[in-house]
């Protein structure tokens, strides 16, 4: 609810038998629309050897035509976006094309200033702001030496977290960093081999997917017949905790793991470290539900649809005003009175990043008449930027950075707040973690030299 934006959604497919390739990748992109909602774009491999690229800003439905559904290629790579910063503008629309070869990324890369300054030196200059332009950039500078030399070139250069579809010498590319920071999932039936950030794209295209995982620093190259599959560059995994505590569906797997199962984890978790006695837990929608239902079954407390969520708005303004915020909370929300008057009310929420929204959805329960809010989030405090694709990139935006948990509790007006514990959250999650975020833990080198920088400003050049 507090509007926690993440880059991107990618889909990568090629037929094995000559089939045209767009209606899947349209199917996938709406499938992870929830990943980004400001642009879409794919591109197929043309019988000619040329590359079309079919793109645009807004929702996938809204952007492609019936012919652009149409269109032939057999290989495909599609994307949809949500900007890290800033503005989305037609040339940040990806996949992004550079010398014959597209590229479909998700993530952020850390060093990507550094990048930029030289291709600058080299003449090459950006036409966008996306990290794939410097990756297809790299890919091109090892062509000629082949995928493998090529996607070996694209790691040692690359400080941060990418899981990359790309069409590159008429083949299908994909590729993951060394830490596996964002997910990358494949599967396959007779037609199409097809690969996602989550299972969902695969499963609207009907296609099976069987504990297929891009592993850490691995590439896969297929051409509609044969499959080379290499480990490039391989390192310890890290995956972003954030997948499963807010933005992937709950019906995804990804990194082996189902979303939903690892949800009520968390809810069966944060309830035994934060009991509470309370008459109803409420999710706040749509990502606590699973949460939820866990947390009220481990204590024995009823779980109602306290709030319910206005699923027909568009964008919301920018709003300077304290009345206007409490306005935007209310275009998203609405309180069910029957539920929540004279209750002791549990709200599960996913996260808190900076608090804005949840103080207003406090205010709203409160409003409506409940006696107390007692708040249970299923993410540790966030104490720090995170430099891999979620938009949260400065110390001072983040509500935890400087406050306690009692000056969070107080500033959200709340009766109490717990905090699923970094231990709670790996006991869920069972997996290697990326916990930068949380405790500065960051994987990588480029990392760790940003967050000192934004810590300590006056110190650094």
């Amino acid at each position: 609810m507090e509007d926690k934006k993440e880059e991107c959604g990618i889909v990568g497919v090629i037929s094995k038998r000559g089939r045209p390739v767009a209606p899947l990748l349209y199917n996938a992109l709406v499938a992870l629309q929830h990943r980004g909602q400001d642009a879409a774009g794919f591109a197929v491999l043309s019988s000619e050897g040329k590359i079309e690229e079919r793109k645009g800003l807004g929702l996938v439905r809204e952007i492609f035509k019936p012919e652009d559904i149409l269109i032939e290629g057999e290989i495909g790579v599609g994307h949809t976006r949500y900007p890290t910063t800033g503005r989305c503008d037609m040339c940040d629309v990806q996949p992004s094309v550079y010398g014959g070869i597209a590229v479909a990324h998700n993530g952020h890369l850390a060093n990507y200033v550094m990048l930029k300054k030289r291709f600058s030196k080299m003449g090459r200059n950006y036409t966008s702001t996306v990290d794939s332009e410097p990756i297809a950039m790299l890919l091109d500078e090892k062509r000629k030496e082949g995928a493998e030399a090529a996607v070996k070139h694209v790691m040692e250069m690359l400080d941060g977290a990418y899981s990359d579809a790309a069409i590159f010498e008429s083949k299908l590319l994909v590729f993951r960093d060394p830490h596996a920071i964002r997910p990358l999932v494949w599967g396959e039936n007779a037609d199409f081999v097809m690969f996602a950030s989550e299972t969902v794209a695969l499963d609207i295209n009907g296609i099976p997917y069987k504990d297929g995982v891009v592993g850490p620093g691995e590439m896969i190259l297929l051409d509609g017949k044969n499959k080379v599959q290499k480990k490039i560059m391989p390192k310890e995994p890290r995956h972003c905790m954030f997948e499963y505590v807010y933005f992937s569906r709950p019906d995804s797997v990804i990194n082996g793991l189902s979303v939903y199962e690892t949800r009520k984890r968390l809810g069966e978790i944060l309830a035994k470290e934060h009991p509470v006695k309370a008459d109803v837990v409420i999710p706040v929608p749509d990502t606590s539900r699973q949460a939820a239902q866990a947390f009220a079954n481990v204590l024995k407390i009823p779980v109602e649809e306290g709030l319910i969520k206005n699923r027909y708005i568009g964008r919301t303004f920018i709003m300077a005003s304290q009345q206007a915020r409490d306005l935007a909370v209310r275009y998203k929300l609405n309180p069910v009175r029957e539920v929540l008057e004279g209750k002791k009310v549990v709200l599960i929420d996913d996260s808190i990043v900076r608090g804005t929204t949840l103080r207003g959805i406090v205010k709203l329960v409160k409003e409506a008449g409940a006696k107390e809010v007692h708040l249970r989030i299923t993410c540790p405090p966030i104490k720090a930027p995170c430099f891999y694709g979620v938009d949260m990139s400065t110390y001072s935006e983040l509500i935890a950075n400087e406050r306690d948990v009692e000056d969070i509790k107080t500033y959200l007006g709340a009766n109490s707040l717990g905090y699923i514990s970094i231990a709670g959250l790996k006991k869920a999650l069972k997996l290697p973690l990326c916990t930068g975020c949380l405790n500065e833990d960051y994987p990588t080198e480029a990392a760790k030299k940003l967050a000192k920088e934004r810590k300590w400003p006056s110190s650094c050049g």
